[in-house]
């Protein structure tokens, strides 16, 4: 790791714990009523009480198995239609406007379809999960293929590769970069998703247990366990990144980085 990144990194613990101070300190001072904001050492003896339950460790499973599902279904179908569309022109014109129509719709007005067709189950959280990223996905892999060389695509004709080739040896290496900011977007988008349908809808996971946490007054459970899913946020973001960077270490978009 570079000093700027050791820097940076530190900056960002440094926020971080102060973020931490500020939240111990202002319902110990009467600033903010604890009722509604409990100390931070409450919030973490509330989450150290939760690691020690069955039902959390089953809530966090549940939660990470409707997001890896989705996430997987929506990466396939968005690179497989990004592919297609963006490789043939006359499809790229056709469903232009569809396309524009329908990524803004927000994944959580498609609530009441998900429950009409799937109850509290786990199909309900992957209908707005593999929505919502299928879109993220989509659109980076059509920026991907729009910004094949033409020059590289006329060659590749000129020597008469077929279409396949085309996709692996010209297209593929050259959206792979776009693909996978996709899929990073995406699994942030995945996680949301999960969780909110969880706390809307009342399916498994992380979301209904801060639901049932508010309901029951539990306040510092319910910071504790969202603090959870902003962990197992910047867990999959790390994660991706490093993913990313590993898988296209062969790739111009990652040798052309100079480290700090």
């Amino acid at each position: 790791m570079s000093s700027r990144s050791r820097g940076t990194a530190l900056l960002g613990l440094a926020g971080l714990g102060g973020l931490l101070l500020v939240i111990e300190l202002l319902p110990r001072l009467g600033l903010v009523d604890d009722a509604y904001l409990p100390p931070t050492s409450e919030i973490a003896a509330a989450l150290a009480d939760e690691l020690g339950t069955a039902a959390f460790w089953q809530a966090v499973g549940d939660t990470l198995t409707g997001w890896a599902i989705g996430l997987l279904i929506a990466v396939a179908a968005g690179v497989v239609v990004g592919i297609v569309v963006g490789a043939v022109p006359v499809l790229r014109a056709a469903t232009a406007s569809t396309i524009e129509f329908l990524r803004p719709i927000p994944s959580v007005a498609l609530i009441p379809l998900a429950v009409l067709l799937y109850g509290t189950d786990l199909g309900s959280v992957l209908l707005l999960v593999v929505y919502a990223s299928f879109w993220q996905v989509l659109v980076q892999v059509l920026y991907g293929v729009a910004d094949v060389d033409p020059i590289a695509d006329e060659t590749a004709r000129s020597f008469r590769f077929s279409g396949w080739a085309r996709v692996r040896h010209v297209l593929w290496p050259t959206a792979l970069p776009y693909v996978f900011t996709g899929i990073r977007l995406a699994a942030s988008v995945a996680l949301v998703l999960a969780v909110t349908a969880e706390l809307v809808i009342g399916a498994p996971g992380l979301g209904k247990l801060i639901a049932v946490a508010q309901t029951s007054g539990a306040v510092p459970d319910m910071y504790a366990l969202i603090a959870v899913t902003g962990l197992l946020g910047v867990a999959i973001n790390l994660a991706a990144r490093v993913f990313e960077r590993r898988s296209l270490s062969w790739h111009q978009s990652v040798r052309g980085e100079v480290p700090a």
